[in-house]
């Protein structure tokens, strides 16, 4: 088979040559566009290509160990001390890592009501009763300033028209009452 030389395709339009405005705007306004600086880039969050780690929803705080004085003596180690507003911040972590209920306060697959998640958080060694019960109560505080008189914050979570991010947003709103005020 015989060997053909390629010609280039015939140039239509070219800068330098006139166009049949006879103006040259392109060429002017390419010569604009190559003297301005190259814009800056943008930095962006690295993510990793393999996913990130799961956390568990305690992250960041200290875990309760037994000491040896404990094993011997058979009984639970010290509840790690945490403030209300974090009581009320892992309560709202654990509802988001098990899953949220109504009616109930806990059912077989783990999901949880509020009351339930508080109480998970204290069976699991943080904070003590005094904790709990000065966070419900800033649970009751933001309710009624926020125009939800009820009894009791579980009967809000038991509402039929609660959601699971009106019970993250008033933990979130309480939390931050709570830290506010020192609790």
């Amino acid at each position: 088979m015989p060997r053909t030389e390629l010609t280039p395709p015939p140039v239509l339009f070219a800068p330098d040559r006139p166009t049949p405005g006879g103006s040259g705007l392109v060429a002017e306004i390419e010569a604009y566009l190559a003297t301005l600086p190259a814009p800056a880039r943008t930095p962006v969050p690295y993510v990793c290509p393999l996913g990130s780690a799961l956390r568990p929803w305690y992250a960041g705080h200290r875990v309760p160990r037994s000491t040896l004085l404990d094993r011997a003596l058979r009984r639970p180690p010290r509840p790690a001390p945490v403030t209300a507003a974090e009581h009320l911040g892992l309560a709202s972590r654990y509802i988001a890592a098990h899953g949220w209920l109504q009616g109930a306060m806990w059912d077989a697959d783990g999901r949880v009501c509020l009351l339930g998640a508080q109480a998970a958080v204290l069976a699991h060694g943080f904070g003590t009763p005094a904790t709990v019960r000065t966070a419900r109560v800033q649970l009751m505080e933001v309710l009624h300033a926020t125009g939800r008189p009820v009894n009791s914050p579980d009967e809000y979570n038991d509402r039929p028209a609660t959601r699971q991010s009106d019970i993250h947003r008033l933990l979130d709103r309480a939390a931050a009452r709570a830290a506010r005020l020192g609790l």
